[in-house]
């Protein structure tokens, strides 16, 4: 599915570590997500650290950095992840 200007209104980032407000549950976060509103942008954040701590290579990394934007993406703009 082709989704045309789905990022227009999506600024995205890179952190190293995420800080202390997005742990949830004791677990650290691969990224975070806000949503826009009518004066500013939707916000992803991804965190280098956590990504590659759970990877063994470099491919494995792309790979895992590409889900968590996809995941992301859907979950702010409701588009199912297929």
């Amino acid at each position: 599915m082709s989704c045309p200007g789905i990022l227009d209104n999506v600024v995205v980032g890179a952190e190293d570590v995420p800080t202390m407000p997005d742990w949830t549950e004791g677990r650290v976060p691969l990224s975070s997500a806000v949503d826009g509103s009518e004066h500013s942008p939707a916000k992803i954040v991804i965190y280098r650290r956590p990504l590659e701590l759970r990877t063994a290579s470099r491919r494995g990394l792309a790979i895992l950095v590409h889900r968590t934007l996809v995941e992301q993406l859907s979950a702010l703009t409701g588009t199912p992840v297929e």
